[in-house]
């Protein structure tokens, strides 16, 4: 095994050494050349350019809390905007870390969590308040403060005013009025977040080499040829002999016979379909499967090894065959199912593919989707490593042919129906005969326009038949309301609770489940309309799987752009909707959002959850969360119980009246930062890694950007 990596040509070096500007500073990173291709992987650019600021004295001294567990003292510094630089091991499971401020005489708590140091090295830039008394953080063992940079507050503004001039107006606006907390999120949204399209400037001040313990396994590389991929053969030969983990073999299996003009030290096959995977991995610990074109970063098999002592299969991050990185959630068994998006190289150990995949290879163009199946049928541990390892030609197969494979390697599972929708796969699990009983729960209170509307999507609009409607009344006072209500009650499958308490949406929500007598429960709000008839089957589909607890929908405002797609666990501090506000039709990072797919938690407007998992885990929080965070509390205590949370597009519906709600103030704004410290507590170490959301990925704004 070779202890470093091949050392790069000048002119590699000189396209990644970055340009001085007098009024900003970058540090040393190293991005290696990449073999085969004359285009660097990463690469600066001057367009992103980093202000870190003015260097400024910092120490990092010990405190006796176990959580946040060292202060940062600036004593040149001690408020206004700073730059934190600092350095994590991507070896070590991801963990954001968090900075906390404690302010005021009363020492009142303000967190902010940072970015990831997904390529080694991460940059944060925040407003330290003028009352700050104290700065501790809360990091792992290898988070490694480097540099701390000074900011002028003219300077911020400056930056904003010329990257997104709407911004700084907005940002003075907020200000003026007194608003430190939109004023501080609009300037740090403008100048610390970066478009996923200027990924290379990003990731070049960001990438540093990976340094990993040596590793004893044993590793087989099979690239996975077609005749038409001879000639990218050799930049993925080049990138495995060029390994700092050494593989091995490398063999090339082709469908088909090899082309005579293929030459050269590896070892050549023609892919035989009847062999099997033991014979496919020889003698090795771990199989690495590739395409030709693909060039793996020299440390990639050190990382993937290293992932795979306590996994079954590994996978990383890449950069795809259009110049797109893909920075993939951690395992994620639904999505891979649907995309492929493990991708190559994919690591496999030699003992899960003996004991989970005891029959022959199949076709080779099958080979990926196979494994996603076995993964999933066996609850095969599946490591992901957060950081570029290479650039990747693809998995070869198209939406079509992805489900044409699934289908045909499900034999003798009764699992899933795999089809073409918009262009993606769906999956269409199967629903139990007779169909269940389904309890829809609508808590609710006057406004006649809603709840009439409503009513009517659920019991007219929607062709699912088995159902029940359960109306929780909040003391309705409006004679139009309670007249219809007088109507609903005509219809045997609507019952009306009458609870006139003081507002508790929790405590409602579980007023509702408690006079439920379906199998399954659907929690929906009275904004909400039905779009398609389909929305609920799609919805029992989910959740009468086993493995799954919550199911969400997705829903849009009523201009028709996204509301909820998903919740992000650490987006905006606490947690967020993922995309909102973008287009209706948006694909999400690697077509996430054309697919169902695993999320930390989902919106209550539309929920839907077997009753039996409900009361399994106590239901909603009512003392801890009345109002607000009580549905992510109750997704996490679903996947803390071992159920997970599914988003799927097949059930669309508007969420209408949101649109026009504005921001919590006074009191109200005052329980809210309650309920969000509870939340905090509890659900800490989500928080910092929320597992379908990329730690190198913005919690500032609300989009798939990069911070």
């Amino acid at each position: 095994m070779r202890a470093a990596s091949p050392p790069r040509s000048r002119a590699a070096a000189n396209r990644l050494s970055p340009r001085r500007h007098p009024a900003e500073a970058t540090l040393p990173s190293d991005a290696a050349a990449r073999l085969g291709d004359p285009t660097p992987l990463i690469a600066r650019t001057g367009r992103d350019r980093l202000w870190l600021g003015r260097k400024t004295r910092f120490r990092l001294e010990s405190t006796d809390d176990p959580v946040f567990d060292r202060r940062l003292v600036l004593p040149d510094h001690s408020a206004g905007w700073i730059v934190l630089s600092y350095a994590g091991d991507p070896t070590n499971a991801p963990r954001r870390p968090i900075l906390r401020v404690l302010r005021g005489p009363d020492e009142t708590v303000q967190d902010f969590l940072l970015p990831g140091a997904a390529q080694g090295l991460a940059h944060w830039l925040g407003l330290i308040p003028s009352d700050t008394r104290e700065i501790r953080l809360s990091a792992g063992a290898d988070f490694a403060l480097e540099r701390v940079g000074a900011r002028r507050e003219v300077e911020v503004l400056a930056q904003c005013l010329l990257r997104r001039p709407w911004r700084c107006v907005s940002a003075l606006y907020e200000r003026a009025r007194g608003s430190e907390r939109r004023y501080r999120d609009i300037l740090r949204g403008a100048c610390a977040v970066t478009p996923m399209a200027r990924f290379p400037a990003w990731a070049a001040a960001r990438t540093r080499p990976a340094r990993v313990a040596p590793s004893a396994l044993r590793i087989r590389c099979v690239v996975l040829a077609r005749a038409e991929d001879a000639a990218a053969l050799s930049a993925t030969r080049d990138a495995l002999n060029a390994q700092t983990h050494r593989p091995e073999s490398i063999q090339v299996a082709w469908a088909g016979t090899p082309p005579a003009s293929v030459d050269g030290p590896l070892s050549h096959r023609t892919w035989d379909g009847a062999s099997g995977f033991d014979e496919l991995s020889g003698e090795a610990d771990a199989l690495c499967l590739l395409r030709p074109g693909d060039v793996p970063e020299p440390e990639a098999l050190a990382l993937l090894a290293q992932a795979l002592s306590g996994a079954d299969i590994a996978y990383g991050d890449a950069v795809g065959p259009d110049g797109r990185p893909q920075l993939k959630p951690d395992w994620s068994p639904d999505l891979a199912l649907a995309t492929g998006y493990p991708g190559f190289p994919l690591l496999l150990s030699r003992a899960w593919l003996a004991a989970a995949m005891a029959r022959p290879v199949g076709p080779m163009a099958a080979l990926a989707p196979a494994i996603a199946i076995a993964a999933m049928s066996t609850a095969a541990r599946v490591a992901h490593v957060p950081r570029i390892l290479a650039r990747t030609a693809g998995d070869g197969l198209d939406p079509s042919a992805r489900a044409a494979a699934l289908d045909a390697h499900r034999s003798g599972q009764p699992l899933f129906r795999a089809g073409i929708h918009d262009g993606a796969v769906r999956l269409a699990w199967p629903l139990p005969d007779p169909v269940p009983l389904v309890s829809v729960v609508i808590p609710s209170r006057d406004r006649l326009d809603l709840i009439t509307r409503v009513c009517r999507g659920v019991l007219h609009e929607t062709a699912y038949a088995a159902i029940e409607l359960i109306i929780v009344d909040n003391g309705s006072t409006d004679p139009a309301v309670l007249d219809h209500y007088a109507t609903l009650r005509g219809d045997p499958r609507v019952r009306i609770l009458m609870d006139p308490q003081p507002f508790n949406f929790a405590a409602m929500v579980n007023t509702g489940v408690a006079a439920a007598s379906g199998t399954i429960v659907v929690l929906l709000n009275n904004d909400v309309a039905v779009l398609e008839p389909s929305w609920l089957e799609a919805m029992v589909r989910q959740a009468c799987r086993p493995e799954v607890g919550a199911v969400g929908a997705k829903l849009l405002y009523g201009d028709g752009t996204l509301q909820h797609a998903g919740v992000v666990v650490g987006l905006g501090g606490r947690a967020g909707h993922i995309l909102r506000r973008r287009p209706g039709d948006t694909p999400g990072h690697l077509g996430q959002l054309r697919v169902a797919h695993e999320v930390s938690a989902v919106t209550a407007a539309c929920l839907a959850v077997a009753r039996e998992k409900y009361l399994a885990v106590g239901g909603f929080d009512a003392e801890a969360f009345p109002v607000d965070f009580n549905d992510v509390d109750f997704c996490l205590r679903l996947g803390a119980a071992g159920w997970k949370t599914v988003w799927t597009p097949a059930a669309t519906l508007a969420h209408l009246e949101s649109v026009s709600r504005g921001p919590s103030v006074g009191a109200k704004r005052a329980r809210f930062e309650q309920e969000a410290a509870r939340f905090s507590e509890r659900w800490r170490a989500v928080i910092r890694h929320d597992p379908f959301y990329h730690p190198a990925l913005s919690v500032t704004t609300f989009g798939e950007d990069l911070e």
